[in-house]
């Protein structure tokens, strides 16, 4: 099987590839539910990550992380996303902050990443506004130079994880352009107010923050000024897209579990109705994308792995595929397990629900049917070549 990938020689328990099935169904899925109806991932959970070392995955290994490489971490974010949705989403957000940090940080800042890494701080993005979303050129977050520092104000919506996070990665206008800021929780000015009751991925615990005359040292900036969007910005938003997409194959791959497991023991019409052809041609579909989609993630790692041209097109082909061939296997799974499946607590519906998120975030279905087009077109280097992709992993 393509998730039984050869455990590279990295040190360090998230390295081994074959324990993230075994820990998801032990730690992660039995409690899915429970998370759903609490809008929250508890947090005794938060320990339980980091003892796998699956908090700072992706982080190199000389800063506290578990130096997986980007085809492992996808299948980390896979299997995470099979069990819960809402799991996943702190793996990525945080995911993301650390792994900018990484990138972007100075020596004082990454000094900070085995915290993360412990679990001992959360991070979050801070991006999407009311009223711009995540369109930089409408921000309206303002980051005023002063002497020291800057002043932050302004105000952020719908962010995930914004409820716990030690330390938010926020993204303000200055004088030139964007820069990004680390902000933490205890900053005088700082406001989280809850956002409850969103459809799917309910236990994000996602907030709207409030940014009221935030005084930052100069040492909070990460990345360069004026130009975060482009550098931090860029490279965050493309982890987020990489592990959403590798998401969506785990909530496949979890509708595809339930429904054979559900059609194996359903009588009707005095048959199984796994005997019967439209159940047959269901269950085919759903597993023939589940698997294309698979495949396109292995790919957009590989490619990223190795800093191709083509990796963001391959990220942006492999979140527009796997966030629609998860939708349509849990509106089949939902169709499969009928009146069942439609009750708020069936694993069927919480499938339905967070499917449907993932076409919006990280990049809309619509947004990526225009640039996936454009790319397309700009330069052939940029589109991804399949071949290549596994040679240079060793496939």
């Amino acid at each position: 099987m393509l998730a039984d990938l050869p455990t590279p020689a990295a040190p360090g328990r998230a390295a081994d590839t074959r324990s993230f099935r075994g820990f998801v169904d032990r730690v992660v899925a039995p409690r899915a539910a429970e998370i759903d109806r609490a809008g929250a991932v508890p947090s005794d959970l938060i320990p339980a990550l980091a003892a796998e070392g699956y908090l700072s995955a992706g982080v190199a290994v000389e800063h506290g992380g578990g130096g997986l490489d980007p085809v492992r971490l996808g299948i980390l974010h896979e299997e995470i996303g099979r069990g819960c949705s809402s799991v996943r989403t702190l793996l990525t957000v945080h995911g993301m902050v650390a792994d900018a940090i990484g990138r972007w940080g100075t020596e004082a800042q990454r000094a900070e990443l085995p915290r993360f890494a412990r679990g001992e701080v959360l991070g979050a993005l801070a991006l999407s506004e009311p009223a711009a979303g995540s369109d930089p050129g409408r921000l309206e977050a303002t980051a005023e130079s002063v002497s020291g520092g800057y002043v932050l104000n302004g105000n952020k919506r719908w962010i995930s994880m914004a409820q716990i996070a030690g330390v938010l990665l926020v993204f303000a206008r200055t004088r030139g352009g964007i820069t990004a800021f680390l902000v933490p929780r205890d900053t005088s000015g700082l406001h989280v107010v809850p956002v409850d009751n969103v459809l799917g991925t309910r236990g994000g615990l996602m907030g709207e923050v409030w940014l009221d005359n935030c005084r930052l040292p100069a040492g909070a900036v990460l990345g360069p000024v004026d130009r975060g969007f482009m550098t931090v910005g860029a490279n965050a938003l493309e982890f987020g897209r990489y592990s959403v997409a590798c998401g969506c194959v785990g909530i496949a791959q979890a509708c595809l579990d339930a429904s054979l497991e559900h059609t194996a023991k359903r009588w009707q019409g005095g048959a199984l109705i796994k005997d019967h052809q439209l159940i047959r041609r269901l269950v085919t579909d759903m597993a023939t994308e589940t698997a294309a989609a698979r495949l396109l993630c292995r790919q957009a790692g590989a490619l990223r792995a190795g800093d191709d041209l083509a990796a963001p097109l391959a990220t942006w082909m492999a979140k527009y595929y796997s966030a629609a061939a998860a939708n349509r296997a849990a509106r089949e799974t939902v169709q499969i397990h009928g009146a069942a499946g439609c009750l708020d607590g069936h694993p069927a519906a919480r499938f339905f629900r967070d499917a449907k998120v993932m076409e919006i975030i990280e990049g809309s279905t619509e947004i990526q049917q225009v640039v996936i087009a454009d790319l397309a077109r700009q330069d052939q280097r940029r589109f991804p070549k399949l071949p290549d992709a596994l040679t240079s992993v060793g496939w």
